[in-house]
C-alpha cells in the first residue's frame, strides 16, 4: 500500500536550487526518512537525475557510525560528489546524531579559552560548506526542534529553509480507508489511532496498539532521556501521562506538579515540570497554546492548553483508558490547523456582569483563535449541536467577541452542511473541514 503525502513533495520540490538547506523536521516515525529517500528520490529519478548523482546517507544505521563525526561525514559526501556540471542531491536523515570533531593538528591547549569552541566542527559548518559548493543541493532530516529548527536562522546564516513534517493528515489517511464507505467510522479510527504511517498501516487494532505504546519505550522516552541527561525519568513519564490525559485542558505546571505529588507520590518544583515539557515538545510530542485575550488584544500567562502531536500516541500513552472522543477532536483540528500554517492561540472573552450590586467577570473560552498573515478566525470545536440549547452554549463566545473576524464552528454531526446562522456564524461538518485544505478560505 503506498501512502501519499503530495503536499509535502510539493513543498519540498518548489525549494529544489533554492540555496538553501532544507531541514525536513518533525518527530520521529512520521515518515520525513521515507518522504526524503522514497518519495522525493522518486521524484528526481523520474525527472531525469541520474542515481549517482543523489547520496543518501542514514545516520540512524550502524553502517554509517563513523559518519556521526562531521568530518568524516564531509569527506565521505565530497568524496561522492559527481563533477560534470550535473546537480548532485545530498539527503542526510536524522542529522541531528553527527556531533561535533576537532580537526586534526590543533592543540586546544595552545589556543585562547574564549576560541576554543570555534574550533570544534559541527554539522552546521558540514552543510553550510556544502550549501555553498557549486552544484550541490542539501536536504537533511531531523527529529529536535531546538537542535535544528531554532537554529536554522542562525546557524545557516540565512540559508536555511524548513519543511515541517507531522504524522498523515485525515486527508492523506483517507485513501487508504477506501473500501470503507462511511467516513465517520474512518474519522473515528484516525482519532483512535492517529497518523503515524506504520500504525496505520497496520492490520489489527491490537497491533495498532502495540507499536504505539512500543515507541514509547524504545524511541521517545530513550531519545529525551538520553539527550537531556534526565535524571527522574519517573517523573518524565508521569509529565507524559498527566499531559496526555489532560489533552485540550487548561493546565500549568504547578497544577502538573502537584498532580505528580498527588497520583504518584513525586515531589517535583515547577522548573523541573517546566523544563520536561521543554524536552517533550522539543521531541514534537506535544505543542502548547497560549490564552489570548480578545478584547485587550493581549497574550495571557498560565494557564495554557497542550495538544498531542499525534492522537494516537495520546491514547496510547494512556492505556486507551479514556477516547474522549470531544478532546480529541479539538486536537485533530489543531494538528490540522498547524499543518495549513496557522498560529494558533486560546481565545478568551472577558464579560463584566452586575447583578445585585456586584460587579463580576466571566471569561469564555474559544477554542481557536487562528492567524495567518493579516486573517483571523475564530474557531470552536463543537462534538455534537443536537438541540437549540447547546447551540447557544457553543456560540455564545463566538457572537461576544466584539468585532468582525470570521467565526466558524466545527462539528462531527453527520448532516452537518456549510451553513450560516443568523449572526453569521458558519458551520462546517469535521469531515468536510479536514478533507479540504482551503475550507476555511472557501467559507
Amino acid at each position: 500500500m503506498t501512502i501519499q503525502r503530495n503536499d509535502l513533495l510539493n513543498r519540498i520540490v518548489e525549494a529544489k536550487h533554492n540555496g538553501f538547506v532544507k531541514v525536513l523536521t518533525g518527530i520521529r516515525r512520521c515518515g520525513k526518512s521515507y518522504l526524503l529517500f522514497n518519495i522525493f528520490k522518486t521524484h528526481l529519478l523520474e525527472n531525469g537525475v541520474p542515481p549517482d548523482h543523489i547520496i543518501e546517507i542514514d545516520l540512524e544505521h550502524p553502517i554509517t557510525a563513523d559518519l556521526v563525526n562531521p568530518i568524516k561525514l564531509d569527506r565521505y559526501i565530497r568524496s561522492k560528489l559527481a563533477h560534470d556540471g550535473k546537480m548532485n542531491y545530498v539527503l542526510i536523515d536524522e542529522i541531528q546524531y553527527c556531533g561535533k570533531a576537532l580537526p586534526e593538528g590543533i592543540d586546544l591547549s595552545r589556543i585562547h579559552p574564549d576560541d576554543r569552541e570555534r574550533m570544534f566542527v559541527d554539522f552546521y559548518r558540514v552543510l553550510n560548506g556544502l550549501r555553498t559548493t557549486q552544484n550541490v543541493d542539501v536536504y537533511v532530516t531531523g527529529s529536535n526542534s531546538r537542535l535544528l529548527a531554532s537554529d536554522v536562522a542562525t546557524e545557516f546564516r540565512g540559508r536555511g529553509h524548513v519543511i515541517q513534517v507531522a504524522p498523515l493528515s485525515f486527508a492523506e489517511f483517507m485513501p487508504l480507508r477506501a473500501s470503507e464507505r462511511n467516513p465517520f467510522k474512518v474519522i473515528e479510527e484516525y482519532l483512535l489511532y492517529g497518523g503515524l504511517p506504520d500504525c496505520v498501516l497496520a492490520q489489527s487494532p491490537a497491533a495498532k496498539e502495540a507499536y504505539l505504546k512500543d515507541l514509547y519505550a524504545t524511541i521517545y522516552l530513550r531519545d529525551i532521556v538520553e539527550r537531556y541527561h534526565v535524571r527522574n525519568d519517573l517523573l518524565l513519564e508521569k509529565v507524559i501521562d498527566i499531559v496526555m490525559s489532560d489533552t485540550a485542558t487548561l493546565t500549568n505546571p504547578t497544577k502538573l506538579a502537584n498532580a505528580a505529588k498527588t497520583v504518584a507520590g513525586i515531589d517535583a518544583s515547577r522548573n523541573t515540570v517546566v523544563q520536561y515539557l521543554d524536552h517533550l515538545a522539543d521531541a514534537f510530542l506535544i505543542s502548547k497554546a497560549e490564552r489570548f485575550d480578545v478584547k485587550g488584544r493581549r497574550h495571557l500567562d498560565y494557564p495554557v492548553k497542550y495538544y498531542a502531536t499525534d492522537t494516537g500516541l495520546r491514547n496510547a500513552r494512556i492505556n486507551f483508558r479514556q477516547p474522549e472522543f470531544t478532546h480529541l477532536m479539538e486536537n485533530a483540528i489543531y494538528n490540522e490547523l498547524i499543518r495549513r500554517g496557522y498560529s494558533i492561540d486560546v481565545g478568551i472573552v472577558q464579560r463584566h456582569d452586575y447583578s445585585a450590586g456586584k460587579h463580576t467577570i466571566r471569561q469564555y473560552e474559544i477554542d481557536f483563535v487562528v492567524n495567518r498573515g493579516p486573517r483571523q478566525i475564530y474557531i470552536q470545536s463543537a462534538y455534537s449541536i443536537p438541540t437549540a440549547e447547546k447551540r447557544e452554549q457553543e456560540t455564545f463566545s463566538l457572537r461576544h467577541t466584539g468585532d468582525s473576524f470570521k467565526k466558524v464552528v466545527i462539528t462531527n454531526d453527520p448532516f452537518q452542511t456549510r451553513t450560516y446562522d443568523d449572526s453569521g456564524i458558519a458551520y462546517i461538518g469535521l469531515v468536510d473541514f479536514l478533507l479540504d485544505p482551503r475550507s476555511l478560505e472557501t467559507l
